[in-house]
């Protein structure tokens, strides 16, 4: 493909170059660079993006991919819209709820993609990362003032992880990584994280989702289970998002005090909606069922 201009887009914490791209018709597409060094892995994800792109997922489509100047290349399609984090809290609180919904059923569809036969046992694979993020988080210069709260549910609940089923995961599932189209449709966007695990860990980052829309939070599960959620999933989610909370800390050590204080602000609001973890329904999710389909 030949294009005529190209504008970087600086939004994101990916580490690849982005650009919106017009064609010599006057097409715009979103172009990915990432390093050489990278082939492979961004070859495996472009054809990841394939197979989602054919179940009829609403989605940055991709177009092409290859080698340039720069590195590794692909083109995805362009969505001429806004963010969904911006636009979604600003609607009756209803329609925050249908489009969580439909993001609900979205994932669900996205989960339909197996995962590879020979794939290591998921409990094995997810607590060798518990002890990991535990042993960082122990060795962090800063902690949380009920961090301890978080290790102990995990060291509790580490049964829960036995027999779950695996599948393609988009990797990075919130609001913050989805856009509204002009004409209102919901789109989901940046793949570049997806990986391979247990379904419903997918849902770890739920607390983006929460923090700027509970309706959208509670209809994003609800969509997901057709509003008929297993208690497991409460209790399952517990654990990955007591996870998360313990590696987002450290990871955020790098990027400043601001991200810091926003890890930390997160971990005392996770606490509340969780009740110190002893609820495992958090508080948000009877909170946005108020504004439902009904």
């Amino acid at each position: 493909m030949r294009f005529t201009s190209r504008e970087p887009i600086l939004e994101g914490w990916s580490s690849d170059k982005k650009y919106c791209v017009t064609d010599e018709k006057g097409e715009r597409f979103l172009l990915r660079i990432s390093d050489i060094a990278q082939y492979e892995t961004k070859r495996s994800e472009f054809m990841l993006m394939q197979r989602v792109a054919s179940l009829g997922i609403p989605m940055c489509a991709p177009v092409e991919f290859g080698r340039c100047d720069e590195g590794v290349y692909s083109v995805q399609s362009w969505i001429d819209g806004e963010s969904a984090e911006k636009r979604i809290p600003l609607l009756p609180g209803g329609d925050q709820y249908i489009y969580g919904f439909e993001a609900g059923q979205i994932l669900r569809r996205i989960h339909t993609i197996p995962a590879p036969a020979s794939l290591e046992d998921w409990a094995v694979r997810f607590n060798r990362k518990l002890d990991t993020k535990i042993r960082k988080y122990g060795e962090c210069p800063i902690q949380y003032p009920k961090g301890q709260v978080f290790i102990d549910y995990i060291n509790a609940h580490r049964d829960l992880l036995n027999g779950r089923p695996q599948t393609y995961q988009h990797g990075d599932y919130h609001i913050g990584n989805m856009m509204i189209d002009r004409h209102g449709k919901l789109y989901i966007i940046d793949f570049n994280r997806s990986d391979y695990g247990d379904p419903w860990e997918e849902f770890n980052r739920i607390v983006w989702c929460a923090q700027r829309s509970p309706f959208f939070a509670s209809g994003m599960v609800d969509g997901y289970f057709d509003r008929d959620v297993p208690d497991d999933f409460w209790r399952l989610l517990a654990l990955y998002i007591s996870g998360n909370a313990l590696s987002s800390l450290y990871w955020a050590i790098p990027f400043g005090e601001a991200e810091v204080n926003t890890m930390l602000n997160q971990a005392t609001e996770v606490l509340t909606w969780f009740d110190d973890m002893t609820n495992t329904v958090p508080t948000w999710y009877e909170r946005g069922k108020a504004a439902d389909l009904r």
